[in-house]
């Protein structure tokens, strides 16, 4: 049984990275002032937060149902026998509902991985899956798998402006403006698959303490009954430069000493909805067989 492991562009993969991992990548549109972009494909992080800070209309959009089955029947054709697809969580938009249905049409084919990740979290899950993969698990139980564990993972992210939640009808634009002039800094989490507000802040640096502290705790409440070699430990963003994210990692590495921490940019489909200057941090549990 040869499966094939495929996600989209909002784990982090591009097609390059995919290609070096040898799995397959759904690259999820960004759309600006109506025109489609790809991410490392026509659209470079350069000129996406130029436009994104300008003011231009950005947007993003889940791909078409024709451009999924096309990408699975292409797959399919080249001597693959089944297929795992993880899309971003359901909890998060709906192409994973979309997916599902239409891989309806593909008699057991084609199963569609519903577990609740999106950035370095979902990254850790298509490794998982490509390991499952190669010791010769089948579509079906990777799925079943992947599932049982999907809320072994924490995410928390701070936001440097409301401005952009304000544009995605997160937060009023009255809300937006009063955090704006008081300074404040909302952090939101990622618990099951579903963004939810976690703290306000005020100053980015507070935020910085404030994000560590959460993930410390996850550490030694939530995981305690997992070694640290089990779990993975990640810094993201969207920030704009080499330096802001070597910081970034190395405040993080400094916390947690004895765990291996990786940077992880953000997608661009992420950063049209938490703007520039995010920052975050998270943890997955990787699978075990």
């Amino acid at each position: 049984m040869k499966v094939a492991v495929i996600t989209d562009s909002n784990s982090g993969f591009t097609q390059k990275t995919a290609k070096e991992a040898g799995v397959f990548c759904m690259d999820m549109p960004v759309i600006i002032d109506g025109e489609n972009y790809i991410q490392d494909v026509n659209l470079t992080r350069e000129f996406f937060y130029e436009c994104l800070t300008s003011g231009k209309a950005v947007t993003t959009s889940q791909p078409a149902p024709g451009d999924v089955m096309k990408m699975w029947d292409d797959v399919l054709a080249l001597g693959y026998d089944e297929i795992v697809h993880i899309p971003m969580s359901s909890g998060l938009s709906m192409s994973c509902s979309t997916a599902k249905m239409l891989a309806e049409d593909y008699d057991g084919k084609v199963e569609v991985v519903d577990n609740h990740r999106i950035s370095a979290t979902m990254t850790q899950s298509v490794y998982d899956a490509k390991t499952m993969a190669e010791k010769g698990y089948s579509a079906k139980k990777i799925r079943e798998r992947l599932e049982e564990t999907a809320y072994d993972s924490s995410i928390y992210i701070a936001v440097d402006t409301l401005e952009y939640l304000k544009r995605g009808g997160r937060v009023t634009a009255a809300g937006a403006a009063l955090g704006t002039a008081l300074g404040i800094k909302p952090i939101l989490t990622i618990q099951g698959g579903k963004l939810d507000a976690y703290a306000k802040v005020r100053g980015m640096k507070k935020c910085e303490s404030k994000v560590i502290s959460a993930i410390k705790k996850d550490v030694e409440t939530r995981f305690s009954q997992y070694n640290k070699d089990e779990l993975f430990i990640f810094t993201a963003g969207t920030l704009m430069t080499i330096d802001e994210e070597i910081d970034w990692n190395e405040a993080v590495k400094a916390a947690f000493p004895d765990m291996d921490v990786r940077y992880y940019p953000l997608s661009l489909s992420i950063g049209v909805h938490i703007g520039p200057g995010s920052l975050a941090v998270g943890l997955a549990r990787v699978v075990n067989e």
